[in-house]
């Protein structure tokens, strides 16, 4: 009887402490009639007015495209490779989710179709199916809901145990053929959690016809229908307009899609992408979804978000005047997205160093001297961009095409003592420039560019494969140590002896000639832990000539910019020397927020490069500025 007794004792506790942890609550959030709609910010927003609840947060996103991962994707096709600590080339809303929630997701946070069809048919191949024909339902749709389950247990936020809540993306637009088997999945995974247990936001259009002037219901009905056609009912409609939904659509909203007016919102077009949040919580949207997930009456979560770090960064970046123009000198101009985590670690930056970011797209080609005789036009308005520019930054990027326009941009960064940035290609340009100018070798390249280089100063890792593309770079976070204590780069680091980065490289510095290139003058700063490959390069008596092997903007958020890039804004604008003086445990002391008002601001529209056609039929468009990397 006694053991008896001590056993009923441990089972009451299990359950008490079951109870006290709870089940892992789901937010999933699709997307109607239109793709773009910002799916990606709105699940961001959405888990971040959750964590400042009190809850633990962590995000998947599901891309139905048969890729293994984004890793062989064009930037013209799908924008942006986002790479993760763990060496995940995923798509890009994974950098919004780790930026807005200040996370570090993993590999498996992304799933893709092909993804799933692999991992099913490693199976069927190791014969873990018994004999079964194996079909979409239920291999596919089992597979995908075991996914979710799974990484939804892994930790993201630096703590122990599972998050509370997991946010989950479905890209693409309900309807889309090739995003069926994880609408069904989903519609299983929703009943088989069970009720206040998962809670289903689709976000869709409410457009105004210019010629009426009238918000349109239309289209999100039938998103609506269709949705629950597939087996889905929202709990939430977040729909996006030009401007607050009336009361009355929203009561037409309501009695069509069967969804209470107050778990309707409006995500309206504001001045930049810190507002989303708080569209959300003024909304109380936080609310609707506590109520549909059972969390309402839990004593540990809050009832009013605590965002007032949200508040005073939005409210800062409309009231910026001083701007800082940056010239971005790249390949992929013709799709902001190309370089979306780029312009937010500048965006970062920016706003750290009091500054309106405004940054003139220059595409590298139009630098050239071909260009010159075939449009001439074009040449002059990319070479006026760059000798207007306070700043170049030259990102990443693979292929030659438009290269030696790169090379001819760290010229003049060099030779005009302007502030410099180049991350990966853009570093090892600036190295093959330094060679051909300052160290004469005019027969300098990259064995990128010409395999048969007479100097090869930038070569091909002996790691790396030369058959296969996917997952076959030096890829994740690596340790640079320090090598030069009182450099610019280490000391915008806090002068730590050493920092992890993430890379996605083929190619390297070549080691043969780095005593060569530093007996000319250019320091390599920061080195692996072998000492054979360079990470940071930088002139010492330029004004800031830095180039990062990694990439810095991976791993830049709005409350901690990425310190090179912060290097790049403050020499731009002329407070580099406070900025070293200031900085404190790696990152930097901001000036004091101004007294703030609450005009309105109306973003500075600036031309991207030239509306020359490129090779795909994309045009250069124009760069609103206004932090939401919103392209036209």
């Amino acid at each position: 009887m006694r053991g008896s007794g001590v056993e009923e004792e441990r089972i009451c506790l299990a359950e008490d402490s079951g109870a006290r942890r709870g089940e892992m609550k789901y937010v999933l959030v699709t997307g109607g009639v239109v793709s773009g709609l910002g799916k990606g910010v709105t699940a961001s927003s959405i888990g971040v007015v959750l964590k400042a609840c009190g809850l633990r947060i962590t995000s998947i996103k599901i891309d139905p495209y048969l890729n293994t991962d984004a890793g062989t994707m064009s930037p013209f096709e799908h924008g942006e490779v986002f790479v993760l600590d763990d060496g995940g080339e995923v798509d890009l809303d994974l950098g919004n989710y780790e930026r807005f929630l200040d996370i570090k997701l993993t590999r498996d946070n992304n799933i893709t179709t092909g993804k799933i069809y692999q991992s099913v048919i490693d199976k069927e191949r190791k014969g873990e199916y018994l004999g079964k024909t194996v079909q979409v339902v239920p291999h596919i749709t089992n597979a995908i809901q075991e996914w979710i389950e799974r990484v939804a247990m892994i930790p993201v936020d630096g703590k122990e145990g599972p998050a509370d809540v997991c946010v989950i993306e479905l890209g693409g637009t309900i309807g889309d053929i090739e995003s069926m088997p994880f609408i069904e999945a989903l519609g299983q995974f929703s009943y088989r959690v069970g009720p206040g247990n998962f809670c289903l936001v689709h976000v869709s259009l409410v457009p105004v016809l210019n010629v009426v002037g009238e918000q349109k219901t239309k289209p999100t009905q039938h998103s609506v229908r269709g949705l629950r056609g597939l087996g889905l009912t929202p709990n939430i409609l977040a729909c996006r307009s030009t401007k607050e939904l009336e009361d009355n659509v929203k009561e037409k909203l309501s009695q069509f899609c069967h969804v209470p007016a107050t778990n309707i919102v409006t995500l309206y077009d504001v001045s930049n992408i810190w507002r989303i949040p708080l569209l959300l919580r003024d909304q109380k949207a936080h609310e609707a979804i506590l109520k549909v997930l059972n969390l309402e009456k839990v004593e540990s979560i809050t009832r009013e978000p605590k965002l007032e770090e949200w508040v005073a960064r939005a409210t800062t970046f409309d009231t910026l005047q001083d701007t800082v123009r940056i010239a971005m000198v790249g390949k992929y101009t013709g799709l902001s997205d190309s370089y979306l985590s780029v312009l937010k670690a500048l965006l970062h930056a920016s706003v750290d160093c009091r500054r309106k970011l405004v940054v003139d797209w220059v595409a590298s080609t139009d630098l050239e001297d071909s260009t010159a005789i075939e449009a001439p036009d074009a040449y002059k308005a990319a070479w006026n961009l760059l000798k207007g520019a306070d700043g170049v930054l030259v990102p990443g990027g693979f292929g030659d095409r438009g290269v030696q326009g790169k090379i001819l941009a760290a010229k003049y960064a060099r030779e005009k003592n302007v502030p410099y940035l180049g991350i990966c290609l853009g570093m090892q340009i600036a190295v093959v420039e330094f060679a051909r100018h300052v160290m004469n070798l005019t027969d300098a390249n990259s064995t990128e560019f010409d395999p048969n280089a007479k100097t090869p100063c930038v070569i091909f890792m002996p790691e790396g494969s030369k058959t296969h593309m996917g997952a076959t770079m030096r890829l994740g976070s690596r340790r640079t140590f320090f090598k030069v204590a009182d450099c610019k780069s280490a000391k915008l680091y806090g002068n730590v002896p050493y920092v992890d980065e993430r890379h996605r490289h083929r190619y390297e510095v070549n080691p043969d000639m780095v005593a060569e290139f530093e007996n000319a003058g250019l320091q390599f700063v920061g080195k692996d832990d072998t000492g054979r490959r360079m990470e940071i390069i930088e002139i010492p008596n330029h004004r800031y000539f830095v180039g990062a092997q990694f990439h810095p903007e991976f791993k830049s958020r709005p409350s901690r910019p990425s310190p090179l890039f912060v290097g790049l804004i403050a020499a731009a604008s002329g407070q580099l020397d406070r900025v070293l003086t200031d900085c404190r445990n790696g990152y930097v002391v901001p000036p004091p927020i101004p007294v703030l008002s609450n005009g309105s601001y109306t973003p500075a529209v600036h031309q991207n490069g030239h509306p020359k056609k490129l090779a795909n039929g994309l045009s250069n468009g124009t760069y609103y500025v206004n932090g939401n990397g919103v392209h036209a």
